[in-house]
C-alpha cells in the first residue's frame, strides 16, 4: 500500500466517524424524557416534580424516586394513580405505555405504615395463643375471685389447651423455618383488624372452654379422643403439606410448578385438591369443635371454612391458568366436590 492509498483510507474513516458523530447527537437530540408531577390524590397539592424520567421506567422505579425525595414514603407505602379515585397502578407498568404525555400528572395516596408477611404472621399467631393461656391459667378478673388460679377437673379441658397450643406452635414453626413469603406488606389498620379477629375468637373460645361451669361433650370420651386423633392427623397433614410446598419453585408470586404428592401419605390429598394444606386446616378446627362441643369453636371453623374456601379456589384458578397439563381430577379444597 502507498502513501496514496493511506491518505485514502485515513480519509474514509475520518468521514464515517464524522457522520457517525452527527448521527448520534441527532439520536440524543430526539430522544424524549417524561415530567412526572406527584400530586396528593386528597388534596392535589403537589408532592414532587421529578424531571427526566426515562420513558421505560416503571411504577416501581418512580416510588423509589418519590422515596428519595421524601424517606419516609418508602415504596410500600405508597399507591400511585392516573385519578385520584381510580385504581393503584402495578409496580410493572411502564410509564411510556400509559395513556399519559410526556408531561405526566400522577396522584399519591398514602397507604400508611406497611409490615411484612412475616410479622403479620406472628402477630396471628403469638396473640391467640397467649390469650388462651391467659384464660386456661385462670388469672384475676376473668371469672369470680373463688377460682383465681385454679384448674379445671375436666380432661378434655386440659387437653383443648394442649391442642390450642400445639395448632399455633405449629404456625409458628413454619412462619419462621418454612413458609417462604413475597415481598409485599399489609397496611397497620389491616393488622389490627386480623388481629381483632384472632385474638377475639382466642378470647371468646377460652372463655367458654377455661369457664367453671363447662360441660364435658355428650358423648363423653370417645367424642373427645376421636376428635383428638383427627386432630393430630390434620395437624401433621398441614405441616408435609406445607413442606411440599417449600420445596416448590416459584416465579414472584405465582407457582413455578405443579405441586405433587410425595411418598409421605399425609401428602396423598394433593392427588384430588390443589391445596390440601386449607382441607388439613378446615379438619383442626372441625374436629376441635367437636372436642370441645363449644359454639365459638364452631362458628370459628365454620368462618375460616368460607374464607379458605375462596382462597383454594383462587389458587385452583391461578393453577389451571398456569399449567396447561394441571390435573383434571383436582378440585379446590374438598375432594371431588369443591
Amino acid at each position: 500500500m502507498d502513501l496514496k492509498d493511506l491518505f485514502t483510507v485515513a480519509h474514509f474513516i475520518k468521514t464515517r466517524c464524522k457522520h457517525g458523530l452527527k448521527a448520534g447527537a441527532t439520536k440524543e437530540k430526539n430522544y424524549v424524557f417524561f415530567e412526572v408531577d406527584i400530586r396528593d390524590s386528597k388534596t392535589r397539592l403537589q408532592l414532587c416534580f421529578l424531571d427526566k424520567v426515562e420513558p421505560s421506567a416503571t411504577i416501581g422505579e418512580i416510588k423509589n424516586l418519590v422515596y428519595k425525595n421524601d424517606p419516609r414514603l418508602y415504596p410500600s407505602r405508597q399507591a400511585l394513580k392516573l385519578h385520584p379515585e381510580g385504581k393503584a397502578l402495578n409496580d410493572d407498568d411502564v410509564l411510556e405505555n400509559l395513556p399519559v404525555g410526556t408531561t405526566a400528572t400522577i396522584f399519591f395516596e398514602d397507604l400508611g405504615p406497611q409490615f411484612g408477611w412475616v410479622m403479620v404472621f406472628l402477630a396471628e399467631c403469638l396473640g391467640p395463643l397467649f390469650t388462651y393461656l391467659l384464660f386456661y391459667l385462670r388469672l384475676p378478673n376473668i371469672y369470680e375471685p373463688q377460682h383465681d388460679y385454679t384448674r379445671s377437673t375436666f380432661t378434655v379441658v386440659r387437653l383443648a389447651c394442649v391442642c390450642h397450643t400445639l395448632h399455633y406452635f405449629r404456625m409458628l414453626v413454619e412462619t419462621i423455618f418454612i413458609h417462604r413469603f413475597s415481598h409485599g406488606t399489609m397496611p397497620l389498620h389491616s393488622i389490627m383488624l386480623i388481629c381483632l379477629y384472632y385474638w377475639g375468637f382466642a378470647a371468646w373460645q377460652a372463655y367458654y372452654i377455661n369457664h367453671p361451669l363447662y360441660t364435658v361433650p355428650s358423648y363423653g370420651n370417645l367424642q373427645v379422643l376421636l376428635a383428638l386423633v383427627l386432630f393430630l392427623l390434620c395437624e401433621i397433614g398441614s405441616f408435609s403439606i406445607n413442606l411440599v410446598l417449600n420445596r416448590i419453585k416459584c416465579n414472584g408470586s405465582r407457582p413455578g410448578e405443579i405441586p405433587y404428592p410425595t411418598k409421605n401419605p399425609f401428602t396423598w390429598p394433593f392427588f384430588f385438591v390443589s391445596c390440601p394444606n386449607y382441607t388439613y386446616e378446615a379438619g383442626v378446627w372441625l374436629s376441635f369443635a367437636v372436642m370441645t362441643q363449644c359454639v365459638p369453636v364452631a362458628l370459628f371453623a365454620f368462618l375460616g371454612f368460607i374464607q379458605m374456601s375462596i382462597w383454594a379456589r383462587q389458587k385452583h384458578k391461578m393453577y389451571i391458568e398456569t399449567f396447561e397439563d394441571y390435573p383434571d381430577l383436582r378440585t379446590a379444597i374438598i375432594p371431588l366436590f369443591m
